[in-house]
């Protein structure tokens, strides 16, 4: 009988692609859904990033181009990353690739054997240890817990390496937390990572989108240039999530490796969004500081409505922009207080058990939706917690 590859059953989904497509089917029905499940920005990118597009369209830029991306695009980010994160990297060293996700996948890919063991945040983005168990490593967590205001243990993570430990992941600012580490936790995860010799992920899709303070990659550290690869992107911090685009910034002696996964999968992205890019990232029309400020307005206003909601706990984010709320007050599980907003509240949300073992006391909103949208949400869950209030009291 013919078979499906048994690295397939042991990979995981999205939770909020679940939701998000029950609520989907909701809406079809007749329903309204306030749709706040998804990490997807509101806003667009700027007039000059669509018009480079179509100009470059409209020059037959539609062709193969360089297989790791466009040399233009390289040398843009190079002075990107130095003028908004204070890191100097050569644009050699960068490979593009058609969104994030590939390009963690293919890091993964290029550095993990079977058996390997691989640190990554718990609660945090579900790939990560989904890609690791698909590639035959073991994903072995480390948490971001409340008693640790959501930011990693050094020492955790230090009684977690073995002599099978080859990766560790950081995600600063985080999905689903919105934690930004802290130099002092970034500092030591940098001493472990050269102790033991580590590859180090560091997942920065949301760098640009922090509420105070400087952001510090954790290639800033000493001894990390060597072992440090950034995945980053364009969907977040300039709301392209449908133009897909991402990339890797890699030592050099890893180019290689990600060239050959480059050549064996996608060949190439495409050429003319690579040149809205480019355009995207000179942000002539400061759409990245202005949709940030209004994150924040937002971040504000909706932690502070969400503490209204008997049972909710909300801390507002350092970065990114999600909601972390701790439900334990409600007296319900998670995925059944995420069901009543749903289907009787019309409001997608996302239980945190997602996420990792960590967040099954928590409920993931994302407030990347208009403040008028966040209030409606907020008044349909007050409408609806009637139907937790009494549980908290008996249990």
């Amino acid at each position: 009988m013919r078979k499906i590859a048994s690295r397939m059953s042991v990979m995981s989904g999205e939770g909020a692609l679940s939701v998000y497509a029950r609520a989907k089917q909701l809406e079809a029905e007749g329903r309204s859904i306030i749709h706040l499940e998804l990490g997807e920005p509101d806003f667009h990118p700027g007039k000059s990033v669509i018009d480079s597009a179509a100009k470059a369209l409209a020059e037959g830029k539609d062709r193969y181009c360089p297989v790791n991306g466009l040399p233009a695009l390289k040398q843009e980010l190079e002075l990107y990353l130095d003028r908004t994160r204070h890191i100097k990297v050569a644009a050699e060293n960068i490979v593009v690739a058609p969104g994030c996700k590939i390009a963690l996948f293919q890091s993964m890919m290029a550095l993990l054997e079977p058996g390997d063991e691989v640190l990554y945040p718990d609660p945090g983005f579900p790939g990560y240890a989904s890609i690791a168990l698909g590639l035959g490593a073991v994903p072995v967590p480390f948490a971001l817990s409340s008693r640790n205001n959501l930011q990693p243990d050094p020492d955790e993570i230090a009684s977690k390496i073995t002599p099978r430990t080859r990766m560790l992941l950081t995600n600063s600012p985080g999905n689903p937390t919105g934690t930004v580490y802290r130099d002092d936790v970034q500092r030591a995860i940098a001493a472990l990572a050269v102790k033991h010799d580590l590859w180090v992920l560091s997942d920065e899709i949301y760098a640009r989108i922090i509420y105070g303070g400087e952001y510090l990659s954790m290639l800033r550290y000493p001894g990390m240039a060597e072992r440090t690869l950034i995945i980053d992107g364009f969907s977040k911090s300039f709301a392209m999530t449908g133009w897909r685009l991402g990339y890797t910034v890699a030592p050099p002696e890893v180019v290689p490796a990600l060239n050959m996964m480059v050549v064996n999968t996608y060949t190439c992205v495409a050429e003319f969004t690579q040149y809205a890019a480019i355009e995207a990232l000179r942000d002539r029309e400061s759409i990245t500081p202005r949709m940030v400020a209004e994150f924040a307005r937002r971040r504000d206003q909706f932690s502070r409505d969400l503490n209204t909601v008997p049972g909710f706990r909300c801390l507002p984010p350092d970065g990114a922009f999600y909601a972390w709320v701790d439900i334990t007050g409600t007296g319900m599980t998670a995925e059944d207080i995420c069901r009543i907003l749903l289907e009787d509240a019309g409001v997608a949300a996302i239980p945190g058990a997602a996420f990792g073992d960590e967040g099954k006391d928590f409920v993931r909103f994302s407030f990347a939706s208009s403040t008028e949208t966040l209030k409606e949400a907020i008044d349909r869950i007050q409408k609806v917690s009637t139907a937790w209030q009494g549980t908290a009291a008996v249990r």
